[in-house]
């Protein structure tokens, strides 16, 4: 018996546990891959602030809005803690931007719930902004 499987026939999508599929979200983030990034989040998946409005919902608002976040030349998220119950995962992350007013950070705590093996809804809260010195202003 043959171990290769014929081409009509393909593999069966594996089974991700929901902290890896927010892992996957996080890598395409740092990465700036939006294509990546989008292929977490289910089609009609929705962004919030925690209990106010929502930011983005589904993948063409989603696109807009992180387009213009990937173009910062320095943006990077460094995760500081990771905790998981079921479908609901939460990320305490420190977030390097680049704002109107310089290179900063910004703590974020994202809440998300993942179904299958996309992230259903995102729900964010923000920190307040740190602003870099720079070495010249340090001294």
């Amino acid at each position: 018996m043959s171990n290769v499987r014929p081409q009509n026939h393909p593999l069966p999508a594996m089974s991700m546990s929901p902290s890896e599929v927010v892992q996957r979200q996080l890598d395409a983030y740092n990465a700036k891959d939006i294509d990546a990034w989008l292929a977490t989040y289910a089609p009609k998946a929705a962004q919030y602030e925690l209990h106010g409005s929502c930011l983005a919902r589904g993948h063409a608002e989603m696109r807009a809005r992180m387009l213009v976040r990937l173009a910062e030349p320095d943006l990077h998220a460094e995760l500081l803690s990771r905790t998981a119950m079921g479908a609901v995962v939460v990320d305490h992350e420190l977030i390097t931007r680049n704002f109107p007013e310089g290179r900063g950070t910004i703590e974020m705590l994202c809440i998300y719930e993942v179904h299958g093996s996309c992230i259903s809804k995102a729900s964010f809260v923000l920190g307040p902004k740190v602003m870099q010195v720079a070495a010249a202003n340090a001294a």
